[in-house]
């Protein structure tokens, strides 16, 4: 199936404050994926979802302390495929594991993910999924029963995997991240791994996990951090990212009023990851 996105390009200043804000407003609409860029932020859209009108109610567009300018296109599926073909680099975690693509040579990395990211979200280089990637370097994920929420290419369930977490879902609202996690399953050669199209919705047949992983955005995360609470084992942990620092304290009271413990805190240009254990 080709899917049509309408792409918003957004200038932003104040930048770092104001692409916050327009993140989180665009998220309350059907959004499904957001890239920070020099100036601002790029925010997409299924053209199906899309309308003249959307943006009316954006607050943030029409308040006087910041400045924004905005541009659209509309994007086909195989013209963002050659995009990303043309600027996709291997990206080197740790010296230990190495993203790449089919078309980047192989290299002895302990960890090597083949990712072909189409239209979906999480290759390694944004900071989110970067982080992600540390902490699970850093963890003994062996045996653990996994989920990879909004899991987008599934570049951190196959990493889990690879690592000897199993079983593993992974789940994304998006078909595209469905689809593309499918593939990229397969492309790694893992077994373990059952990916499912939907949103936390999903989580309430009474499944249980030992690792969560959720690398999403904030209002998401927020929603539905009961119900990832809830499918956690005893002494299970909670890797969350997709917000900014400023975000810590939101999803700080969230998950301490869940009765989680806080363990530690990556930062990567203002982006963050957070660890707890239940």
């Amino acid at each position: 199936m080709q899917n049509t996105y309408i792409g918003y390009h957004f200038n932003v200043e104040p930048k770092e404050l104001g692409s916050e804000i327009l993140i989180a407003e665009l998220g309350e609409l059907p959004f499904d994926s957001f890239e920070e860029t020099e100036t601002g932020v790029s925010a997409y859209i299924l053209k199906e979802l899309w309308n003249e009108n959307i943006l009316d109610d954006i607050y943030i567009l029409t308040n006087d302390e910041f400045k924004i300018s905005y541009t659209f296109e509309e994007i086909e599926t195989v013209n963002w495929n050659e995009e990303w073909e043309k600027n996709f680099n291997a990206i080197d975690v740790k010296g230990i594991c190495q993203v790449r693509a089919p078309f980047h040579e192989s290299t002895n990395a302990k960890y090597e993910i083949v990712i072909e990211p189409k239209m979906s979200f999480g290759t390694g280089h944004h900071e989110t999924t970067f982080m992600m990637i540390e902490h699970l370097l850093d963890m003994n994920v062996e045996n653990l029963k996994t989920l990879d929420m909004g899991c987008g290419t599934a570049i951190l369930a196959i990493l889990a995997e690879m690592k000897g977490a199993k079983p593993v879902d992974a789940i994304d609202i998006d078909n595209w991240c469905y689809l593309n996690s499918i593939e990229n399953a397969e492309r790694n050669n893992c077994k373990h791994i059952s990916v499912y199209e939907g949103d936390a919705s999903l989580l309430n047949q009474g499944q249980k996990y030992d690792l969560i992983i959720a690398n999403i955005n904030r209002n998401i995360l927020l929603n539905d951090m009961a119900t990832y609470v809830n499918c956690l084992n005893p002494k299970g942990t909670l890797l969350l990212s997709g917000f900014y620092s400023e975000d810590i304290p939101f999803i700080d009271r969230c998950c301490t009023d869940l009765n989680l413990k806080f363990v530690n805190k990556l930062e990567k240009n203002n982006w963050v990851s957070l660890k707890y254990v239940n």
